[in-house]
């Protein structure tokens, strides 16, 4: 199903947060300790690292062997040692992109350091199909001002556009800032607003760090940001930054990113459909066979997906029965 269709069609977001409050087993920054290695590892992704984080302390998410999942910040420390075995050192991949390419730099070299990616953004290329991108919950992305900003709590899709072409007579004093490159927030962003890179005029301030509402400096500034992970960042999650600052989030055509409030606070399934998207983790298509990969990410009664208290606690929505679909191939 495109994920456009969700508007319509509906998303189960929020049911069974409302009333969930705070898990009682909060998202750890990375494994803890630091020798707790799992059985798969995982970088990448700013937007799916608190969500995974604590599908990788859940106890749905285990087997025989213990939890399951041991998933990495996107940021911290420099480096970071995966595996008990021949995998310290790896540089922390710092977003979408940089995590799909630690795991094609894995595949290459052949050391099974790195077991997926966490992706926000679907693949550039689908020519082929070494890498598979597995869906598990459903996200948005609309714009954050600070509390006090100039700037209106509604726009339209086309104020947008001109706002980061830097070509918007009526709201000259915008200054809009974009995440990180490699970011899939970013990637998503623009392709939400059907702009590419050279689109992009010289008053945008990139290389912020993505879902980070403090680096709103002033009340003329205006960032993409992640719906799930605004709402996550705001429950008070003992191992999740509040990195929210004064920012709050805006309408897109005048349909709100969220619906109700407090610890009902969810998700808009009924968001601007070009607005929304899936999350991903990706992995190589060859260890789709491995039971441990297809038990934990594939098909809708994966642990991963079965595992719904999680993915709304921490604000994203569920994709029923297509959550856990391996049939988004990609090049590697």
């Amino acid at each position: 199903m495109n994920v456009k269709s969700y508007a319509k069609v509906g998303a189960v977001v929020g049911a069974a947060a409302l009333g969930l409050g705070i898990l009682s087993s909060p998202a750890s920054a990375d494994p803890s300790p630091a020798t707790d290695y799992r059985q798969l590892a995982g970088v990448g992704s700013d937007t799916t690292q608190y969500v995974m984080n604590g599908l990788g302390d859940s106890a749905a998410v285990t087997n025989a062997g213990g939890k399951i999942i041991a998933s990495w910040n996107a940021t911290g420390t420099a480096t970071i040692t995966t595996k008990a075995t021949g995998c310290a050192g790896i540089a922390r991949p710092n977003g979408s992109s940089a995590g799909i390419n630690a795991l094609n730099a894995d595949l290459a070299a052949g050391t099974d350091c790195v077991d997926f990616a966490r992706s926000s953004r679907g693949p550039a290329d689908t020519s082929t199909d070494d890498l598979t991108f597995v869906p598990f919950a459903l996200d948005g992305v609309t714009y954050a001002t600070d509390l006090g900003s100039t700037l209106p709590t509604n726009l339209t899709k086309a104020q947008l556009i001109d706002i980061y072409e830097c070509d918007s007579a009526q709201h000259p004093n915008a200054q809009p800032l974009l995440p990180q490159s490699g970011s899939g927030t970013r990637s998503f962003w623009l392709t939400a607003l059907g702009m590419t890179e050279a689109d992009l005029g010289d008053c945008v301030v990139d290389n912020v760090q993505e879902h980070n509402g403090e680096a709103i400096a002033n009340g003329n500034q205006l960032m993409p940001y992640s719906i799930a992970q605004w709402i996550s960042q705001g429950k008070g999650f003992a191992d999740v930054p509040n990195r929210r600052g004064q920012s709050r989030l805006r309408s897109i055509n005048s349909l709100a990113p969220t619906t109700g409030s407090g610890s009902a606070l969810a998700l808009n399934s009924g968001f601007d459909a070009d607005f929304l998207r899936q999350v991903y983790n990706v992995v190589p298509t060859a260890n789709l066979s491995d039971a441990v990969i297809d038990e934990t990410f594939t098909g809708s009664d994966s642990k991963v997906c079965a595992d719904t208290a999680t993915l709304t606690n921490y604000g994203f929505g569920t994709l029923g029965a297509d959550c856990g679909s391996t049939a988004l191939k990609a090049e590697r």
